[in-house]
């Protein structure tokens, strides 16, 4: 028997013995089964782990494990977001088909997963790049499609003019250029896929109050996503008679408004152009195009537009108002079009300082000094009363009932001139991508039938293998000729595929549902699995995925139940969102850009860290692991120096779940030497003849010594606060509490007691969540012939948690002068007659009698001399 602890030999040697055992196996669930689904999110195989991804693992991994010593049915499995961009580009960059990059770091990370000993069944393992994958994404697409969710319309793309080719907002520079020809990129409208997320955008807010287990600053983030608002629909007519419907929630200040603003995108905006402002409109929209959606709403830009020569008609009092364009109206929001209130919009407000444009004050403020429009420095938004409102005069303002919202809308309605409506910020999902390496859309565009779904029985519609990669021109797909030319399969004519593959994020919006039932032929899933596996139980993942990846998944589970193959609402009962591994980063407060972030690597001395080139002193912050920063610390050195089990010992001790966490390499070293002390007291014990006798010691609390009865407390009492650390996830506290339990143990000098034998036995059992190789080993030392991982988790007994003595404490005049222990029954009688023969209470007495004695039962004793 090996008494020195070896974290690589043990660790290799138990990951074998699970697989061929079959550990982490997920059982068939029967009537009788109490399930629980853990899942973390799915990576994307770039070809190595990162800490970031051992973090996220490692906790889903310990609430697996311990939910299975629980007596759970656990379904705990792991795959692969493989569709995406990189593996397009390492195609070009390097001349590797995308499917042999991607499954060669599927690979690569499977291994390091396995490393980890993450407790997955890995006969349950998915890619979504694999054809019985995406077979049943493109016949999801299909069921989105034939209950109208999902169509075709024109929308902007980013062009490169250059290479001739759409680029993802990512490969877009920050001054509006080519990632790769430099090219100043262009809008285009192209014809794109689009999913219809906005018929549940009401769904999807008011459920948000069914996610109590959810942290509320996700909920928050989706809530404004979502972006409910609720106005009136108004309809601005032009003096040619063209309707510029807006969309406004303080139809209240309609009469202050003074111009409207259309985006430069809009459709009349040629219309409405008059030939002495056409040259000017017409550059005006080309700069526009040329800016991102983020750069037109930036709230610190300077107003820009032009006039386009025409005039609009306010329908409330028919003044004549110009029509402007400018590019922080976007048409993907609203109608397009806005009336503009300068006096109460900051936005507005700008702009007609901007251009001269008259201002016209509708709400009087509470306090003094503003009466007229000359008086107000920036736009006034807050409380008051209304003014210059014809039959709103004098009415407060506010949303509430009888203010001036709900009377504003009352009235229009009463007069024919507008609506009320409810709008969603949240847009229709664009799923088109102009890509080689996704899920090929399943349509046929036929010039006789227009738009036809391929028929299930010829799914999938494979991706073709025979293609070149080059970044330059339309679509890779769109270039193979003979993958497009397709007959209609509704008349038979000659037609052609649609050559746009999906945004991956539909990949991701329904693979849990999938590790339900994996291996299924025949159909997406069968209901009865999946409506017993799900929803998920504990669903972790970074704050970064807080919006798009949960909302698209919260949209696809109320799709899909409503085309009645799922009995649940929401996806996720409970989400934790990890915080960010951090290290120790070094930058040059002299440089800028990247040049500032100096490797850690090329740091010679962290106590006086200077810039390797010019000897500069370097300031040091901790910050998120990354490669442009050059701090990151590479899972397999850790692995290799330490072990898998130190590795996750570190990342559950350092923070909570839910904190950053800065990486120490001391801290990473007293998790190791933490580690090496368990494994010397179970093979001390076992040395001294324990072993077999520890799974099998009966204690006899009647008959304890009191260094028995102590130890036993402590005992019961890890197994209390780690198993209620565990159930809320502060597995920092849990390893706490293992440490004070090692140190009891040590302490407490009766290593031939079955307390004692109990003690080893119970750390081993608490201990297998967090360190699985080494509590499996130590526990065949101990003579368990199972493995410790289906094992019972531990139950504590609460008459041993009960204190045979209390610590009394003794002031004198209401000071501390001593202390002593009293049985813990001790009647307040006898403990003031012990505190007063105390060495404390009869050094300060010198045999007066006290004046007074007031006694705290079972806590103190004050005498008063």
């Amino acid at each position: 028997m090996d008494a020195r602890y070896n974290p690589p030999a043990i660790e290799s040697k138990w990951q074998a013995h699970w697989r061929e055992l079959g550990l982490d196996r997920t059982p068939e669930l029967t009537a009788e089964s109490r399930k629980f689904y853990a899942l973390s999110m799915f990576p994307y195989p770039s070809g190595s782990l990162h800490m970031g991804h051992v973090r996220n693992y490692t906790i889903t991994d310990v609430i697996a494990r311990h939910k299975r010593m629980q007596g759970y049915a656990v379904l705990h499995p792991m795959g692969w977001d493989a569709f995406g961009l990189p593996a397009e580009n390492a195609a070009i960059d390097r001349g590797i088909p995308p499917a042999k990059w991607t499954y060669q770091n599927i690979a690569q990370m499977r291994d390091q997963l396995q490393r980890l000993g993450l407790s997955y069944d890995w006969e349950r393992e998915i890619t979504t790049c694999a054809p019985d994958y995406y077979k049943w994404t493109q016949w999801l697409f299909l069921q989105f499609f034939k209950a109208g969710l999902a169509y075709q319309k024109e929308a902007p793309v980013n062009w490169d003019p250059v290479d001739q080719t759409v680029l993802a907002n990512e490969q877009v520079d920050a001054e509006g250029r080519s990632w790769r020809s430099g090219a100043l990129v262009e809008k285009r409208l192209l014809k794109q896929w689009f999913l219809k997320i906005t018929a549940y955008a009401d769904q999807l807010l008011a459920d948000l109050e069914k996610l109590s287990g959810w942290p509320e600053r996700v909920l928050t983030m989706q809530e404004n996503w979502i972006g409910q608002s609720v106005g009136a629909r108004v309809v601005f007519k032009t003096e040619t008679g063209e309707e510029l419907p807006v969309f406004t929630t303080r139809p209240d200040t309609l009469w202050g408004a003074t111009f409207m603003v259309l985006a430069p995108e809009h459709p009349l905006v040629e219309k409405l152009t008059t030939p002495e402002q056409e040259v000017a409109v017409k550059a005006y929209r080309a700069e526009a195009a040329a800016r991102s959606e983020i750069e037109r709403s930036a709230e610190d830009r300077e107003k820009t537009g032009v006039w386009t020569g025409s005039y609009a008609i306010n329908p409330v009092n028919q003044e004549r108002i110009p029509i402007w364009i400018a590019d922080y109206v976007l048409m993907g929001y609203g109608t397009g079009a806005i009336m503009a209130v300068p006096a109460h919009d900051q936005r507005d407000f700008e702009f007609a300082r901007q251009f001269g444009l008259p201002i016209k004050l509708v709400v009087q403020p509470p306090q003094g000094g503003v009466t007229s429009a000359e008086d107000l420095q920036a736009a006034w938004t807050g409380e008051g009363v209304l003014i210059n409102s014809g039959p709103l005069d004098g009415i407060p303002v506010g949303k509430g009932p009888g203010q001036s919202v709900e009377r504003a809308i009352a009235w229009l309605e009463e007069q024919g001139l507008g609506e009320r409506q409810v709008n969603y910020r949240l847009r229709d999902w664009l799923i088109s991508r102009q890509r080689y390496w996704g899920c090929p859309i399943p349509i046929i565009h036929c010039p006789h039938c227009g738009i036809v779904p391929v028929p299930e029985e010829d799914l999938p519609v494979l991706l073709p293998e025979d293609v070149e990669l080059t970044g330059r021109g339309g679509s890779p797909l769109a270039q193979l000729e003979d993958w497009v030319k397709v007959k209609c399969p509704a008349c038979g004519a000659d037609a052609r595929r649609e050559t746009d593959t999906m945004d991956t994020f539909i990949c991701s919006s329904w693979y849990f549902l999938r590790f339900s039932d994996p291996r299924n032929d025949r159909e997406i899933f069968r209901k009865d699995l999946v409506n017993a596996w799900l929803p998920v139980d504990q669903y972790v993942g970074g704050i970064e995925h807080a919006i798009l990846h949960l909302l698209y998944a919260r949209f696809f589970t109320k799709v899909l139940r409503d085309l009645g193959l799922l009995n649940f609402d929401e996806p996720f009962s409970r989400l934790l969102t990890q915080g960010m591994v951090q290290a120790r980063t070094y930058y040059n407060p002299n440089k800028s850009g990247k040049d500032r972030w100096i490797p850690t690597a090329l740091v010679k001395d962290p106590n006086d860290p200077r810039d390797p080139e010019t000897g500069e002193p370097l300031q040091v912050i901790y910050a998120t692991m990354s490669k442009s920063k050059g701090n990151g610390v590479d899972p397999e050195e850790v692995l290799a120096n330490y072990g898998a089990d130190t590795a996750r010992m570190f990342i559950l001790f350092k923070a909570p779940p839910e904190k950053d966490l800065e990486w120490d390499d001391a801290d990473v070293e007293g998790q190791f030497r933490f580690l090496n002390r368990v494994w010397r007291q179970v093979y001390d014990f076992v040395s001294r003849g324990g072993g077999t006798a520890s799974l099998q010691a009966k204690v006899e609390a009647g008959s304890l010594t009191k260094a028995e009865r102590d130890l036993r407390r402590a005992v019961h009492t890890a197994i209390k606060e780690v198993s209620e650390d565990l159930e809320e996830y502060q597995f920092n506290t849990a390893i706490a509490e293992l440490m004070k339990l090692s140190n009891a143990l040590a302490e407490a000098g009766i290593p031939d007691s079955p307390v004692y034998a109990e003690g080893i036995r119970t750390l081993v059992l608490l201990l297998a969540p967090f360190a699985p190789h080494i509590a499996e080993e130590l526990w065949q030392a101990l003579g368990g012939t199972d493995s410790v991982h289906r094992q019972s988790w531990p139950s504590y007994d609460p008459a041993a948690l009960v204190a045979d003595t209390v610590t009394i404490v003794v002031q004198v005049n209401g000071k501390l002068r001593g202390s002593f222990e009293a049985p813990a029954d001790v009647t307040p009688e006898e403990q003031e007659r012990l505190a007063l023969q105390s060495e404390a209470a009869q050094k300060y007495l010198q045999g007066a009698t006290p004046k007074k004695v007031v006694v705290v039962p079972k806590k103190l004793v004050n005498v008063v001399v």
